[in-house]
């Protein structure tokens, strides 16, 4: 039996991919996902592929943005930890998995040997988050009519209001944000992917009360792969009366206005009442996401 080969493919070669099965079902959950061939690596033993990895970005990246297929035969953990290791791209890994895929023996343990692979590369568990999908099927939810909405041309309105927001948040990303460089980090990151969207700036809006205070924010989007629920943030001033749902209901009407036939979201599975709220407005949970990262002092 010879060592493990590490072989990035091309154009030529991208076919190789698919040699694998795919126990998770991605493909057939992300069937608009398309990746660059020479971002997708495979791990080759005696001339026979045991290991696959394929590293995302959008379209105008020149590097890719995480990690998001991970796949390996039985017991070749180590072999997708080298895909890792070596990789010329040192960034976070984004695993799609089935709901309740704990509750599903095969799953727990083709899951579980993707953790294993991630761990031994030097990853370490950020969070496990929900991902939705609604559709016309799932009813457009009523607005409560609580705030007004309206647009803001000025981003310093924006960060102003996203420093307030993650000065006190549940969302793991931010947090990390907030402790590697403050809330002005975590600010201009929430930022710098909203610019990241190729969605109109014009979709951004603020909400107020009645009185005219800032109650929070909303970011109707668009990926490079669908409409979405940019971002729902209420300020810490404001919460406690459920403002989210109502942002959460206005993010929804404004995407269906410009067209959305579905709209994606997800929020972190600790986050309880945003999860609430996008139960209670009709957004099913479609698939779970786990996020790796690579700590600071392993990059």
């Amino acid at each position: 039996m010879t060592g493990t080969v590490i072989r990035q493919l091309d154009d030529s070669t991208a076919h190789e991919f698919d040699s694998l099965p795919d126990p998770l079902g991605v493909r057939a959950a992300h069937p608009l996902t398309r990746h660059r061939p020479d971002w997708q690596r495979v791990a080759l033993r005696d001339g026979r592929i045991v290991a696959r990895a394929a590293w995302w970005g959008g379209p105008d990246d020149t590097e890719p943005l995480c990690v998001d297929r991970l796949d390996m035969a039985d017991g070749e953990t180590e072999a997708a930890a080298e895909l890792l290791r070596s990789a010329p791209w040192q960034v976070d890994i984004d695993f799609s998995l089935p709901p309740g895929w704990r509750e599903d023996p095969a799953l727990r343990i083709a899951v579980g040997a993707r953790f294993t692979a991630a761990r031994a590369a030097g990853y370490e568990l950020l969070v496990e988050r929900f991902n939705y999908r609604w559709t016309p099927a799932c009813g457009l939810p009523e607005r409560p009519g609580r705030l007004v909405f309206s647009a803001e041309p000025d981003d310093a309105v924006f960060f102003d209001a996203l420093r307030r927001i993650h000065s006190a948040t549940l969302d793991a990303h931010a947090l990390k944000a907030v402790e590697e460089g403050g809330v002005d980090k975590a600010a201009q990151e929430e930022l710098d992917f909203f610019r990241w969207c190729p969605s109109p700036r014009e979709w951004w809006q603020v909400a107020h009360t009645p009185e005219g205070e800032l109650a929070g924010i909303h970011i109707p989007a668009r990926n490079h792969q669908a409409p979405i629920v940019g971002f729902i943030g209420v300020v810490p001033g404001q919460r406690g009366h459920g403002y989210a749902y109502d942002l959460l209901t206005e993010c929804t009407h404004h995407l269906v206005a410009q067209g959305a036939e579905f709209i994606v979201a997800a929020t972190d599975q600790g986050n309880v009442p945003m999860a609430a709220h996008f139960a209670k407005a009709g957004y099913p949970v479609t698939r779970e996401r786990v996020n790796f990262h690579l700590p600071a002092d392993a990059r």
